[in-house]
């Protein structure tokens, strides 16, 4: 029997990170705890950068993951906002690499589409579809954690896609290839 895979998911930001602990048994998710940090009572931004650094330690450690799907940065008008994002980002997936965890990142639109089909839904729309399909009760009113429980299961999603092959340049290629599938 295989050891089940453990995806830590994890929604970025320096004054609340959502995560989500999902491990996949029998082909599909469970989710076994989902939660966050919040480092906004400290005023310095690099004393936040440390709280999440060390909460990410705590959590890799803790639940020890196979693989962390982080949400990527989207592109924003504020500067100064996308860099502190990109920094927290930054200290989070340090935890991981730190334990040898493999990251893997995906666009919130991307998130969006694998958990609701719609790549613009809102972190409502996402916190409800969760809700429904996997019975959670009570959810808190912190959408970042319901955010980094769909990461987590965004990339189980992604693990069972077929990848697309760039082995064959045109249908002749294909056919001088495989001559017994084509007559």
């Amino acid at each position: 029997m295989d050891k089940p895979l453990r995806i830590l998911g994890i929604d970025p930001g320096t004054t609340v990170t959502g995560y989500g602990l999902v491990e996949i048994r029998d082909k599909k998710p469970v989710i076994l705890h989902m939660g966050n940090i919040t480092p906004k009572k400290y005023s310095d931004h690099y004393m936040r950068l440390k709280y999440l650094h060390q909460r990410a330690l705590h959590l890799v450690e803790e639940y020890k993951p196979d693989v962390m799907a982080i949400e990527a940065p989207f592109y924003g008008k504020n500067v100064q906002s996308m860099l502190k994002l990109g920094r927290g980002q930054g200290v989070l997936m340090a935890a991981a690499l730190m334990h040898d965890v493999p990251i893997h990142e995906y666009a919130p639109l991307s998130v969006k589409q694998a958990i609701t089909g719609m790549g613009r839904a809102s972190k409502e729309q996402v916190a409800y579809f969760l809700q429904k399909v996997y019975n959670l009760k009570d959810l808190d009113k912190v959408l970042d954690e319901t955010d980094a429980v769909a990461v987590a299961i965004c990339h189980f999603i992604q693990l069972n896609k077929p990848q697309k092959s760039k082995e064959y340049k045109n249908w002749s290629d294909f056919i001088k290839k495989n001559p017994g599938k084509v007559k």
